[in-house]
């Protein structure tokens, strides 16, 4: 069963027992809960168009499956508790059946030459390349396009890490989804940085690539 929630939330969004399951959608929107897709004014956006994931209510509604705030730190709370929503900072999109797609998370999403590009498309079709075992997609800094896609990637077993390895990559990428899309700079690394939990930490990868200088 697909899902989505956080650890500050119940389950939010669900494929139930008595709906068609969309394989790679997080379902559709609990009943019991507002929860809306918006934009950066907060606007309900369309269809097929990205926005953050928020519920619509404040930690004074008594809604259930929501926490309050967190513990000692009002900053962070009111952080997360803004304009009468709780921002949950995930970035996703409604079909026009009412399921819900992931995208990344709002700090995650790229922004180059006026596009907004979520990793997580571009890391599903670099994952589809025989080549490419792990991979982990960020902005890195641009002067012209402000960022510009990344590919950090570990190969698998009998690849070599060659120009013309790299160039195949982008290939792949361009014709697997839009062409704008596709990593300009992809680094073969032996592993990528995560957490306890196994989660791959994009921050360390952008923290780093600010000190680098790149070009086309």
């Amino acid at each position: 069963m697909e899902g989505y929630g956080q650890t500050e939330l119940v389950l939010v969004a669900s494929t139930l027992f008595y709906m068609e399951p969309k394989p790679g959608s997080m379902g559709k929107a609990v009943p019991y809960l507002p929860l809306d897709i918006v934009d950066d004014d907060g606007n309900t956006v369309d269809n097929g168009v990205n926005g953050e994931i928020v519920l619509r209510c404040t930690p004074s509604d008594k809604q259930y499956g929501i926490f309050k705030g967190y513990y000692k730190d009002e900053e962070m709370t009111n952080s997360v508790w803004q304009n009468g929503m709780y921002h949950t900072g995930d970035i996703a999109w409604r079909d026009e059946d009412g399921y819900l797609w992931f995208v990344s998370r709002k700090d995650d999403v790229i922004k180059s030459s006026g596009y907004r590009i979520g990793p997580f498309e571009v890391e599903s079709v670099l994952m589809e390349h025989p080549a490419v075992v792990e991979c982990a997609v960020t902005g890195a800094p641009d002067p012209v396009r402000g960022q510009v896609v990344k590919a950090t990637v570990v190969l698998a077993k009998g690849y070599e890490p060659t120009e013309e390895l790299k160039k195949d990559i982008q290939n792949y990428v361009k014709t697997h989804t839009a062409p704008y899309k596709y990593p300009r700079i992809v680094d073969f690394v032996d592993s990528l940085p995560k957490t306890i939990s196994s989660k791959i930490r994009r921050v360390e990868i952008r923290e780093s690539d600010k000190a680098k200088s790149y070009s086309d």
